[in-house]
C-alpha cells in the first residue's frame, strides 16, 4: 500500500525549512481575530462580497451599472472592461470595490509584517488568481500606497509568471542543482481546491543557471470540482496526467528527470502527510493513512531508467519560490497568494557568499 512505502528517495524533506536558495521563515500562519480568519478579508471571495455590497443601494433602485448578475458570475475580463469602459458608474463601482478591498488587504499585510515570522520583510509578491486581472493589479498597486504611507518600508508587488504557471515554475526550487546538470525538464504538480494542473517545466538551466527563464512547456488543467472525486480517484486520474506528460516530454525529445516536485495546499509534513489546511480537496487528505507523494511513487516507480523521487511542499511557498531568481537584492522576502483564501509565506535568501562565510566563521570557532 502506498501508505507503507518510503516518501522520499534520498533527496530531501518534504516541507523543508531549508531550500537550495532560500530559508522558508514560516507558511500558511493563520492569523486570527474576533470575527475569524484575517486571510478570508483579503480573498477573492472578499473582493465579490464588496462589490456586491456597494451594489445593494443602486439595484433597490434598478441602477446597478453592471447588471443583475452576482459579483461571483461576473469574469475578471468583465471586471476589467468595466473599469476602463465608457460607463463611468460602472467604472466607479469597480473603482470603489477596488479602494475597500485594497484597505482589507493593506490591514491583514500590516498583521503579517507585525508577527516575528515576518520582521524585516523588505519586499512581498503578490500571486494567486486575484492578481490574473487589471483590477488585482490595481489593488495590489493601491495596497502598497496605503501601507507606505502607514510607514512600512516595504514593497508589494505583482508575481511575475502567469499564476497558472508560478506554482509549477516554483517547483524547480524544490529540485536539487544535480538535476538541472543532467536534465532540461522535470515533472511539477500544482494542487488546489477547484483545479490540478500537471506540467512540464522547462529549467533552461543554460541559459540561466538562476531559473529565471524556466517555462511551462505543456501543462493540462482537471477541474476535479466538477466530478467530485474520491481521494483515491484524485490520485487515479493524477497518476494517468503524469503518465501522459511523460509520454509526451520523451516523444519531444525532453530530457525529463526522474523527479516529481508538487504544490499542495496546508502544512506539509516532513514525511509527506498534510497536517491541515488541505479541508478543500476531495477526501481526506489529512488523514495518517494517506500520503500523496507516497501514491505518486507507487503509481510512477520509474521515470526513464531511474527511481522517480517526490517532493512536496505548501502551494504558497510554491508560487513564492517561482520568484527566487528576482529577489537576489533583498535578504527577506514574501509571498501572499489571493485565491479562496490568503496563502502566506516568507523567506531568508541564502546567499552563497553570506552562506559560505557563515560556514568559514563556525570552522574558525571549532579550530
Amino acid at each position: 500500500m502506498a501508505e507503507d512505502t518510503l516518501t522520499t528517495v534520498g533527496i530531501g524533506r518534504h516541507g523543508a525549512a531549508r531550500l537550495p536558495s532560500v530559508d522558508v521563515d514560516s507558511f500558511n500562519i493563520e492569523l486570527k481575530d474576533d470575527d475569524g480568519f484575517l486571510g478570508d478579508r483579503a480573498s477573492k471571495g472578499a473582493f465579490r462580497k464588496i462589490l456586491d455590497d456597494l451594489r445593494k443601494p443602486l439595484r433597490k433602485n434598478g441602477d446597478d451599472p453592471l447588471g443583475g448578475k452576482s459579483a461571483d458570475k461576473i469574469s475578471k475580463s468583465e471586471l476589467d472592461a468595466a473599469l476602463t469602459g465608457e460607463d463611468v458608474g460602472a467604472a466607479a463601482l469597480v473603482h470603489g470595490a477596488i479602494e475597500e478591498f485594497a484597505r482589507e488587504l493593506a490591514y491583514v499585510t500590516s498583521k503579517f509584517l507585525k508577527t516575528k515570522a515576518w520582521a524585516d520583510t523588505e519586499r512581498i509578491v503578490v500571486g494567486g488568481g486575484f492578481r490574473q486581472s487589471r483590477v488585482g493589479e490595481i489593488a495590489i498597486a493601491r495596497t502598497d500606497i496605503l501601507l507606505k504611507a502607514d510607514g512600512f518600508k516595504v514593497d508589494l508587488v505583482p508575481i511575475r509568471f502567469d499564476p497558472d504557471e508560478a506554482g509549477l515554475i516554483g517547483c524547480l526550487h524544490l529540485a536539487p542543482s544535480w538535476i538541472f546538470e543532467a536534465y532540461d525538464s522535470i515533472l511539477a504538480v500544482d494542487i488546489g481546491g477547484t483545479n490540478i494542473r500537471c506540467g512540464v517545466v522547462e529549467t533552461r538551466w543554460k541559459k540561466a543557471k538562476d531559473l529565471s527563464k524556466a517555462s511551462v512547456w505543456h501543462s493540462d488543467l482537471w477541474r476535479h470540482a466538477n466530478d467530485e472525486p474520491t481521494r483515491e480517484g484524485t490520485v487515479k486520474r493524477l497518476v494517468k496526467m503524469l503518465k501522459a506528460l511523460i509520454e509526451e516530454a520523451d516523444a519531444e525529445g525532453l530530457k525529463l528527470a526522474p523527479f516529481i516536485g508538487i504544490s499542495c495546499p496546508g502544512v506539509i509534513n516532513e514525511d509527506g502527510s498534510i497536517a491541515k489546511g488541505a479541508q478543500n480537496l476531495p477526501g481526506n487528505w489529512e488523514s495518517s493513512k494517506f500520503n500523496l507523494p507516497a501514491s505518486l511513487i507507487e503509481g510512477i516507480p520509474v521515470i526513464g531508467d531511474h527511481d522517480t523521487a517526490v517532493l512536496m511542499h505548501n502551494d504558497g511557498v510554491a508560487q513564492g519560490l517561482s520568484e527566487v531568481p528576482f529577489m537576489q537584492d533583498v535578504d527577506h522576502w514574501g509571498v501572499l497568494t489571493i485565491g479562496t483564501g490568503l496563502g502566506n509565506a516568507r523567506f531568508t535568501n541564502r546567499h552563497k557568499d553570506k552562506d559560505e562565510k557563515r560556514d568559514d566563521d563556525k570552522k574558525k570557532n571549532k579550530d
